[in-house]
């Protein structure tokens, strides 16, 4: 009976051991399922989830003792470069060594956590006004400044902030952390390495944008915009070649500029429905102006492209379509394109813009020199035209900033290129610029962006 007994009492523990194995690796699991969904798997912070209800809980027992809470929205700047130029491992390395020095950076209490991305948020419990939360993101700023060490790459990097405080009256923890989200791209648009302190005055901004933005969207379809045109005039002949169209919007009242209207359109994707307008109807008013006589059946019309409208595979035929559409010839169809398309996505335009090319359409390069282009690289590209960006007008030197336009004039003939010169505003300029045997002008002293009407009977001036 004795080994029968031992055997059972063996049994017995062997299933006492196996169950208590069993169960702690199931609160193993369990507690690990739960750190997972709420914490970044990359740095191991509260994730966004966490974080929401850390902010709840903080904004309640905040109105009780009434004291305040402040959210610091942050953003690292220009992440993307180091990902594209070291790789995303790299980029994943300074996360977590970000994540560690914010981390430092703040009070033992604050809570500080991953959005996602590039996003980090801070929340600062039990302050009695928004200085408390200026002074986390000073010491943020502060612990950033010490370069990091990724693999053999020395990287600096700065966050833009944005910090939205309690004071201002929040019902729900949702909305101090879009408010500070709103500041963060404040921050962003003031240049980056700094915060900005929500307030009502902000909110107003973004419920405008917002609303321009569903207006913009209905433009087309209501018929409120509008393409004015600025005269380009030859500086050897004296008279004007050609317009350049820019877009308008009638909003109501307000005649909005294309300052406005092109970033928000560029930001929302707007652009492609917006361009393909404007350069129909550019080739349209062209053909009025042909069956008018105006300009003699030799007007040329410029018209923008933007890098987004360039870069998509169908460019090519939606500039075709325009052209058949209008029966213009491809030859007095000028389109633009700035420097930034050079930059981002050189192969892809390079080869797109040999395709317009080929179409038989000019091709002119926007604002020359408030890039990062030079002259050399212009040999893959086949511009007509360069146009120098008016900022060289208005050089406090003028004998510096015509020896620049003098030294681009040149090399660009050497190219193949003619030069345009823009922002013309006075007699002055005009007599420098021909003396420079700059080849067009386009400006004020001209004339302003013009209606169609006042285009059509401007078409047939000279100037002495």
């Amino acid at each position: 009976t004795l080994p029968l007994a031992a055997a059972g009492f063996l049994v017995s523990v062997t299933l006492a051991w196996l169950l208590y194995r069993e169960r702690a690796l199931y609160l193993r699991t369990t507690n690990e399922v739960k750190r997972l969904a709420f914490h970044d798997a990359l740095t191991d912070l509260p994730n966004r989830l966490l974080f929401m209800d850390r902010a709840a809980v903080a904004f309640a027992y905040a109105r009780r003792q009434g004291t305040n809470v402040a959210v610091a929205f942050l953003d690292i700047d220009r992440f993307k470069l180091v990902n594209d130029s070291f790789g995303h491992a790299a980029g994943d390395a300074l996360l977590v060594e970000v994540a560690a020095r914010l981390q430092q950076a703040t009070r033992g209490g604050d809570v500080v956590a991953r959005l996602g991305g590039d996003e980090f948020a801070v929340l600062v419990e039990e302050i009695h006004d928004a200085g408390g939360a200026v002074r986390t993101a000073r010491r943020i700023h502060d612990a950033l400044l010490v370069p990091f060490t990724i693999g053999s790459h020395e990287i600096f990097t700065t966050v833009s902030t944005g910090i939205a405080v309690s004071t201002t009256g929040y019902e729900r923890s949702e909305d101090v952390l879009r408010d500070a989200d709103i500041a963060m791209y404040r921050a962003k648009a003031q240049g980056k390495a700094r915060h900005e302190l929500f307030d009502a005055a902000m909110h107003a901004r973004v419920v405008d944008l917002l609303q321009f933005e569903t207006d913009l969207r209905r433009a087309i379809d209501r018929g409120e915009l509008r393409v004015h045109y600025q005269p380009i005039v030859s500086l050897r002949t004296a008279k004007v070649c050609g317009f350049e169209a820019l877009v308008r919007w009638q909003r109501g009242a307000e005649l909005v500029g294309a300052d406005k209207i092109v970033p928000l359109a560029e930001e929302t994707g707007l652009i492609l429905p917006i361009g393909d307008w404007v350069l129909r109807e550019a080739l349209r008013q062209l053909r009025d102006w042909d069956d008018t006589h105006a300009g003699g059946g030799e007007l040329a019309i410029h018209v923008n492209l933007s890098a987004r409208q360039l870069l998509q595979p169908d460019v090519v035929e939606r500039v075709r379509a325009a052209l058949d559409e209008s029966g213009i010839a491809p030859r007095r169809l000028h389109l633009e394109v700035t420097e930034s398309v050079l930059i981002e996505s050189a192969d892809a335009a390079a080869a797109l813009l040999g395709d317009l090319r080929a179409l038989g359409v000019g091709l002119s390069l926007d604002d020359f020199g408030t890039g990062y282009s030079s002259l050399s690289s212009l040999r893959q590209f086949p511009f007509d035209v360069l146009k120098i960006d008016r900022s060289f007008l208005l050089d406090a030197d003028a004998r510096r900033g015509d020896d620049i336009v003098r030294t681009i004039a040149s090399l660009a003939r050497l190219l193949g290129m003619q030069v345009t010169v823009e922002g013309l505003e006075t007699t002055e300029q005009a007599a420098r610029m021909r003396d420079l045997a700059v080849d067009f002008a386009q400006g004020f002293y001209f004339a302003r962006p013009l209606p169609p009407d006042d285009a059509r009977r401007y078409a047939t001036r000279t100037y002495s």
